[in-house]
């Protein structure tokens, strides 16, 4: 009997000690992972008036009906289009009714590319019934030169990346056509990782024509860099390098790719391709901007934006309509609600963002001796999906003094905010020059289903998402409008 107690009263001081260990091991973890008091740079006014404006902009349909107007009214917006001046012209007119200081900024050397006829078919592969030929879904990439009006046949070399192509032997590479099958990440972009999945596949729509010319080749395709299986091509910019011969270029859609990847790997495939864009004289366009000038630091900007002009295929409704509609919804709200932010907050609907970037470069420029005034920049570009928070790129030391912002924005599932490398494509040459930028953190699993696509319209606009992405920039912009003191900079990149 004497062992048992003794086990027992061992096995009590043994449950005693894991007790003890537990709780301690519990008190240091807890203390270690008490949320730090956030800097105060809002006062209890600020705090109150950015919970009415989460709440106010989260029952607006504005952006919503905004929209809709440049999307099904006005169309697709390709930069030197009439359609895009006329968005210019719209969106001035709108800001104006809210009583903002608004202007046009100039922007030069717009490049004006037209679409014209594209089709492919092949007329040579495995198999193929006597007289007939397949049809190939394909659209030119923006920037291409043409074929001959009578098109090009030629025998398709099917590749999967560069450095495949690289290792070939040039002979059989000169003369033929370069598909380039690289397949968009899916797995990754249901992660949420939308962007990075796209980057690896749009490498290949940039890259791929001047790639395909160094070896050789007579024209160019690229499998499109999305994730859509409903037969869409997507269109975008590509570029030759200087002292590359410009050779025809399209991309195909990704089950086109399959089926070429299909028949080439049983014997040879021709396609006859007809591509008949124009690169016509470049054009003057404008930036919108619209100032809603601040109370007491007026020489103080923050800018909310979205690029204006789109493709061609589509409407552009996610890409980037949206974008454009949640900034012009911020001032909007702003202005209902009759709050005076103490710096000014600028609305810019920047121009030729898709093909050139000519609008972020020549703001930049325009303003480069009154950068120091610029307090932070924010666009949107990345669709109408719903948000999570924003995206910050610029100095870290920066984020602890947003934790105010975000805990608003928690009310509505935005209350995230993170360091990202890059940042948005028209405040990049500003984020360059040291301004603290900033993306709204959207849901990208299908943005790339349907971006630069004849699906890019309208209806992929959900109308409380959008309310969500506007509410999120308007509370970061009034937010950063009211804050005590100044955000940390980087220094400029060369």
């Amino acid at each position: 009997m004497s062992n048992f107690f003794g086990v027992r009263l061992r096995s009590v001081h043994f449950a005693i000690l894991l007790v003890a260990i537990v709780s301690q091991t519990f008190s240091t973890y807890a203390q270690r992972r008490q949320t730090p008091e956030p800097p105060k740079v809002l006062d209890q006014k600020a705090l109150d008036e950015l919970r009415r404006l989460q709440q106010a902009s989260m029952a607006n349909d504005y952006a919503y009906r905004q929209v809709a107007h440049l999307t099904n009214n006005i169309g697709a917006r390709l930069s030197g289009s009439p359609q895009a001046q006329q968005a210019v012209e719209y969106v001035a007119a709108e800001m104006r009714k809210l009583g903002l200081d608004v202007r046009l900024s100039k922007v030069k050397n717009v490049p004006h590319w037209v679409r014209g006829t594209e089709t492919g078919a092949l007329v040579q592969f495995p198999g193929m019934a006597t007289a007939t030929t397949q049809k190939i879904v394909l659209t030119a990439l923006g920037g291409s030169v043409a074929t001959p009006a009578d098109g090009i046949t030629a025998e398709v070399v099917v590749v999967k990346d560069f450095a495949e192509l690289q290792a070939m032997d040039p002979k059989k590479v000169a003369g033929k056509i370069v598909l380039f099958n690289h397949k968009f990440d899916k797995l990754m972009a249901a992660e949420g990782q939308g962007g990075p999945a796209y980057g690896q596949a749009v490498a290949y729509r940039g890259g791929g024509p001047g790639a395909a010319s160094r070896a050789g080749a007579i024209a160019c395709l690229v499998r499109s860099a999305g994730g859509s299986q409903n037969r869409l091509v997507h269109t975008g910019a590509t570029f030759y390098p200087d002292g590359v011969t410009k050779i025809p270029a399209a991309a195909v859609s990704n089950e086109d790719a399959e089926l070429m990847g299909y028949l080439a790997a049983q014997g040879t495939v021709k396609m006859h391709l007809v591509l008949t864009p124009q690169m016509l004289d470049d054009v003057e366009s404008y930036n919108v901007i619209a100032d809603l000038k601040g109370s007491e630091h007026p020489e103080q900007i923050i800018i909310v934006s979205g690029h204006l002009d789109s493709w061609d295929l589509g409407t552009g409704a996610i890409d980037d309509a949206a974008g454009v509609v949640v900034a012009m919804q911020t001032v909007q709200m702003i202005k209902a609600l009759k709050l005076k932010p103490k710096r000014t907050i600028r609305f810019i609907a920047w121009m030729n963002e898709e093909n050139g970037l000519r609008g972020g470069r020549a703001y930049a420029e325009d303003e480069k001796d009154n950068i120091a005034n610029h307090f932070a920049a924010i666009e949107s570009d990345l669709g109408a999906g719903h948000p999570l928070g924003f995206n910050l790129t610029g100095n870290p030391e920066a984020l602890p003094l947003l934790i105010q912002i975000s805990q608003v924005l928690q009310d509505t599932g935005a209350g995230l905010s993170r360091m990202v490398d890059g940042g948005e494509s028209d405040i990049f040459p500003l984020m360059s020059l040291g301004v603290p930028s900033f993306g709204l953190w959207q849901d990208s699993r299908f943005y790339f289903n349907y971006h630069h696509t004849e699906a890019d319209t309208f209806d992929k606009i959900d109308p409380h998402e959008l309310a969500e992405n506007a509410t999120v920039m308007a509370v970061l912009a009034y937010g950063l409008a009211e804050m005590d003191g100044t955000l940390p900079r980087t220094a400029p990149r060369n």
